[in-house]
Parts: C-alpha cells; sequence; structure tokens
C-alpha cells in the first residue's frame, strides 16, 4: 500500500490559512490607505455599506454591538482599528464625530449615517426604533 505525497498546493492547515487571510487583509488595508484620507475612508465605508461597525478586538462594548446586530440578523462590515494600517488616524475621525463625553469605540453607521456608540444602539433597539432604521438601511429584509 502506497501513501499518496502532499502536494504544496492549497494549503490546508487552519493556522497558515488565518495567516494568510491577516496578510491578504493588510495588503488591502496598505492599499487603502495609501489611495485616501482617513475621513474619507470613514465617508465612504458608512456610504456604501448598510451597517458598519468600527471596532477594537478587545472592546467588550465593541463585542456588545457586534452581537448585538447578528443577534438581529444583521451582517455588519467590520472594521477592527487595531489590526487596520491606518486604526489611529480613523479613531481621530470618529473621536471628531462623537458627542462630547461619549466614546466613539464602537462606532456604528446605519444607512450611511453616524448612529454612535454602544449607547445609541442599545438606546435605538430598547426604543423599538432599531429595527426599523436597519430595515430602511437595507440590512434587514424581513
Amino acid at each position: 500500500m502506497q501513501v499518496a505525497k502532499k502536494s504544496a498546493g492549497i494549503p490546508m492547515d487552519p493556522i497558515t490559512m488565518a495567516a494568510e487571510s491577516r496578510a491578504g487583509k493588510l495588503a488591502e488595508n496598505n492599499i487603502m490607505g495609501a489611495m485616501m484620507s482617513p475621513y474619507e475612508m470613514v465617508r465612504q465605508l458608512g456610504a456604501c455599506n448598510a451597517v458598519v461597525v468600527f471596532s477594537m478586538s478587545g472592546c467588550c462594548m465593541c463585542t456588545v454591538a457586534k452581537r448585538l446586530l447578528f443577534s438581529l440578523g444583521v451582517g455588519p462590515s467590520i472594521i477592527e482599528l487595531d489590526e487596520h494600517v491606518a486604526g489611529a488616524d480613523i479613531q481621530a475621525v470618529l473621536y471628531e464625530l462623537a458627542v462630547d463625553g461619549q466614546q466613539p469605540i464602537p462606532a456604528v453607521f446605519v444607512g450611511g449615517k453616524f448612529l454612535g456608540g454602544v449607547q445609541a444602539l442599545m438606546g435605538c433597539h430598547i426604543n423599538g426604533t432599531l429595527v426599523p432604521l436597519l430595515k430602511d438601511s437595507g440590512a434587514l429584509w424581513l
């Protein structure tokens, strides 16, 4: 009985695949960062996607915002600022958008408009205005 040799083609190792995926994202981030100012990136991402969440990978409030959206059936575009080449510059733009005294991360955009942070997102969810906003933006089809 002979054993076939592994081909050096497509890597099936999850660690290798994750590293290659991350390298691809970093290359994409480098290209986007070189082409636009941080303000333009935020504006473009907010305008071209139904829901965008600017997040930090270790932030518990960011996790809360993402889980709420996922639980409603929304697949937001998530920008992890600590993994993005222009993350610090984008975060500076988000600080300018945030209301005085409010934490700008996570920053949620719905239908091209800045909704706010986790407090605004939760407030809209509690008072019943979040689902209609998501429907109007095309993020929900219910």
